[in-house]
């Protein structure tokens, strides 16, 4: 399975791998974990994401890869990350997930192209 197999796995059925009360923070805290597990095992995990992201969004600001996502989400402003409604994480665990893809299958493009020369 491929990393972007993986996220989607996870995307679709988040309750699955974090309980049945999944959160933003839960399934951040979940692909930190894994980030580090990758690392740790000399795979390459989310290298880049932060980086990623802030080019995407296209400005950087002192918060960590879950604000730059929840930035993203809620162009309009948010004031806590813990205490955001219901409708508002629903809707930044969904950008999370399409993000994720993006980023993975841009990487798999680029690591394409590195194999083919």
């Amino acid at each position: 399975m491929s990393e972007r197999e993986y996220f989607a796995c996870v995307g679709r059925r988040p309750g699955m791998f974090v309980g049945t009360a999944s959160s933003f923070q839960r399934l951040t805290a979940f692909l930190t974990g894994y980030d580090q597990h990758a690392m740790r095992h000399g795979e390459q995990g989310l290298t880049g994401w932060h980086e990623w992201l802030v080019a995407r969004r296209g400005r950087s600001c002192n918060h960590a890869w879950p604000g730059q996502v929840v930035h993203i989400a809620l162009p309009e402003g948010w004031n806590n990350i813990a205490d955001l409604s219901p409708d508002h994480e629903k809707h930044a665990i969904k950008v999370l997930f399409q993000l994720l893809d993006e980023f993975a299958a841009e990487r798999e493009a680029g690591s394409g192209a590195q194999n083919s020369d």
